[in-house]
C-alpha cells in the first residue's frame, strides 16, 4: 500500500492555469541541421545530440518528437497552461476577418504597384526600340547620302585633273 501513496493526487485546490496561447517565439529546429556531435559517456545530456528540453529535463532524438513534446500536455502544464483554448466571440471573428481583408488589400496594392512598374518598364523598352529604329533609319539615310557623295567625287577628281582646283583652302572637302 505504500506504493499507492506516491501515485495519489495532492489534496487541496488545483492550481489555476492560464488558457492555452500561441507561441510568441519561433521554435529553432534548423540550428542543428548538418552539424556533427561526438558523444561519449561523459557527455552531458544537453549536448548528447538531438533536442533537449531544459524545463522537463529530457532529451529527444528528432524534431518531430521535440515538437510533439513542446506541444504536449506535460510540457504545457509545466509552463503553467491548461490545454483549454479561449473561446472566440463573434466580435473576435469579425475583427479577425477585417484584419485579414485589410492584409489582402495591402497585398493587392503591392501587386498592382508591381504590375504598374512592369508596364512602365515595358513602355520604356518600347520607346528605346523606337529610338534605335529611328537611329538606324537616320544612319541608312546618312549612308545613302555618303554613297551619293562618293558617286559625285569622280567629277571632282576629273576637275582636279583638268586643273580646276579649289580656293586654296587647307580644309579637305567632306
Amino acid at each position: 500500500m505504500g506504493s499507492k501513496k506516491s501515485k495519489e493526487k495532492p489534496k487541496g485546490p488545483k492550481p489555476r492555469r492560464e488558457l492555452l496561447q500561441a507561441r510568441d517565439e519561433k521554435v529553432d529546429l534548423l540550428s542543428k541541421v548538418g552539424k556533427q556531435v561526438t558523444i561519449n559517456k561523459s557527455t552531458a545530456t544537453e549536448e548528447s545530440g538531438g533536442f533537449y528540453c531544459e524545463l522537463c529535463e529530457c532529451s529527444l532524438k528528432d524534431s518531430i518528437n521535440y515538437l510533439d513534446h513542446i506541444n504536449g500536455k506535460n510540457h504545457q502544464h509545466k509552463l503553467g497552461y491548461s490545454m483549454k483554448v479561449k473561446r472566440s466571440t463573434v466580435d473576435d471573428v469579425v475583427n479577425r476577418f477585417a484584419a485579414k481583408k485589410a492584409e489582402l488589400l495591402q497585398k493587392n496594392k503591392k501587386k498592382d504597384a508591381k504590375e504598374e512598374e512592369e508596364a512602365i518598364k515595358e513602355e520604356q523598352a518600347k520607346m528605346a526600340d523606337l529610338r534605335r529604329q529611328k537611329q538606324e533609319v537616320h544612319r541608312k539615310r546618312h549612308h545613302k547620302e555618303e554613297e551619293e557623295a562618293e558617286e559625285e567625287e569622280p567629277e571632282d577628281e576629273m576637275a582636279k585633273m583638268m586643273g580646276f582646283g579649289g580656293f586654296n583652302t587647307t580644309k579637305k572637302p567632306r
